[in-house]
């Protein structure tokens, strides 16, 4: 992937009306991913939608396997599915939902992920256009030309979209859910990515001025924007990220307000005494306007014989939430226990090698109560010498898991309670039981899995479980499935190779069945 030098940055207000911000964004120049999300609900619970779209979206568009197209598909779909399921978990969070646009940069161009009401615009040599579109009928008619932008503003039904994320359950590909645009970026334009609290207050040709302005210092520009906003009457949360290419500057004709006029000594004295009493003004009042500050740096811990941790255990005993536990190549017998916020991987894929811990037989890996937790490029081994219960064990843990390989054990990875993790390009094989065992009412998301030669069902779903497969590869196992999914649906959207599969046999009882499927 060819990088483009960028110039980024970002920042969020409440407004002047509204006590909580509902707002969030992210910005990733080295990987080129920009995120802004505008949270639905009220109270904490658009706050929580927007949380957790931005940890769905960034955990799978960091992952780069796929298209941009197909990475931002998917991130937004499995944002979606788990909004849904917290907001039927939690009865205070009910409705809460988001709108949302994100930009993948690459090879010069910039592909877009949106839905809803946030905004993209495209600067370039005095230009501005509006990338994405409005799902809501006011943004309808205006796009269609039946409003003008200043109408549009003013509609009193301006807030309203038909189109957001959390509020049904998704599958990528579904028609009328996920807007993908595809547009050069050339380096001399910028991208500006806000939420409606600043495109309902301030127009299109202020905004293009003010970035136009600021040309080269983006975060002057964010702040600019965001002034204005709350000028305009602050109605909204609003968020502001701007994206400049390395050769963005303002066009050459400056604009005639930006010519300033000849002034005599005395009006300096008082422009200059009015600048400090703004200043001032501005620094007394920074905890309002200012951006918190994280209350450390996240740290990449090494484990093994190259790390000052003797254990994984240590290492992950030390570790706090946005931390990385980095484990060198090599065998390891212990039980691994995760943490919540904090990234455990191998830091070559498939070459940290977990096994039974000594005088156990239970999971090499277990996760209970964690949230937020991801564990990636593993390799689980079990065998008659070292047995396992299962390879992962995740209990009530919304936890991702990534690039694992499991091979041997009883159960390759069992998923209980009602938390939804997702399960992402790993490798689940050669199990005594299930490759997959799911037992609770929750809904993971399962794609681009390989399921072979499980001498149980590749994939047990039960006890209310409802899997989202998208993907996955199965091979001379079973699936078992829920009755009321259609096992059509499911073969539409993952491969299998054994000639005749079809869903095991279900039963009553739960777990103690195994199910069996033509070879």
């Amino acid at each position: 992937m060819v990088k483009t030098k960028l110039r980024c940055a970002g920042a969020s207000d409440p407004g002047r009306a509204r006590r909580n911000n509902e707002d969030a964004f992210h910005l990733d120049p080295e990987r080129g991913i920009f995120l802004v999300v505008d949270g639905i609900g009220g109270q904490a619970a658009g706050e929580k939608a927007a949380e957790i779209a931005i940890g769905r979206i960034r955990a799978r568009l960091e992952r780069q396997t796929g298209t941009a197209e197909q990475r931002i598909r998917e991130a937004i779909t499995v944002a979606n599915n788990e909004i849904l399921r917290a907001a039927r978990g939690n009865p205070e969070w009910e409705g809460m939902a988001c709108v949302l646009t994100v930009a993948v940069l690459e090879n010069g161009s910039a592909v877009v992920g949106h839905v809803g009401d946030s905004r993209l615009y495209h600067i370039r040599r005095g230009e501005i256009r509006k990338v994405t579109h409005d799902h809501s009928p006011v943004g309808e008619r205006e796009d269609a030309g039946e409003l003008s932008e200043a109408e549009a503003m003013r509609h009193p039904r301006r807030n309203e979209v038909f189109r957001d994320v959390g509020s049904a359950e998704h599958t990528p590909d579904d028609a009328d859910f996920i807007e993908i645009e595809r547009l050069a970026f050339e380096p001399d334009s910028a991208l500006l990515l806000c939420s409606d609290g600043l495109s309902d207050q301030v127009a299109s040709g202020e905004i293009r001025r003010a970035v136009e302005r600021n040309a080269g210092d983006p975060e002057r520009a964010a702040g600019e924007l965001i002034e204005a906003a709350n000028r305009a009457g602050g109605k909204d949360n609003v968020t502001v990220v701007l994206v400049e290419g390395e050769a963005f500057t303002a066009p050459r004709q400056a604009p005639a307000e930006a010519r300033a006029p000849r002034v005599f000594a005395g009006r300096a004295v008082f422009f200059l005494l009015g600048l400090a009493l703004a200043l001032a003004g501005a620094w007394f009042s920074r905890r309002y306007w200012a951006p918190p500050q994280p209350p450390f740096a996240p740290r990449l811990l090494v484990a093994g014989n190259e790390g000052p941790f003797a254990s994984i255990a240590a290492a992950m005993a030390e570790a706090r939430p946005g931390d990385i536990v980095e484990v060198p190549g090599g065998e390891y017998r212990e039980q691994v226990h995760l943490k919540s916020g904090v990234t455990l991987r191998s830091r070559v894929p498939r070459e940290a090698v977990l096994r039974a811990a000594p005088l156990s037989k239970d999971a090499a890996v277990v996760a209970e109560d964690v949230k937020d937790a991801r564990l990636a490029g593993f390799n689980i081994r079990a065998d008659s010498q070292m047995p396992l219960a299962a390879g992962i064990l995740l209990k009530n843990s919304s936890v991702e898991v990534d690039d694992v390989d499991v091979g041997g054990a009883a159960i390759g990875i069992e998923i209980r309670g009602g938390a939804s993790p997702v399960l992402r390009a790993n490798a689940i094989h050669d199990c005594s039981s299930e490759g997959v065992l799911i037992l609770g009412a929750s809904a993971p998301w399962l794609s681009h899995n390989e399921f072979r030669r499980n001498k149980g069902a590749g994939l047990a779903a039960r006890d209310g479980a409802r899997p989202v497969l998208w993907g996955n590869v199965f091979e001379k196992n079973a699936v078992e499935l829920p009755l009321d999914i259609p096992m059509e649906t499911v073969r539409e959207r993952n491969v299998f190779l054994e000639p005749a599969a079809r869903p095991a046999r279900q039963s009553k009882a739960g777990r103690g069945a195994t199910g069996e499927g033509k070879q």
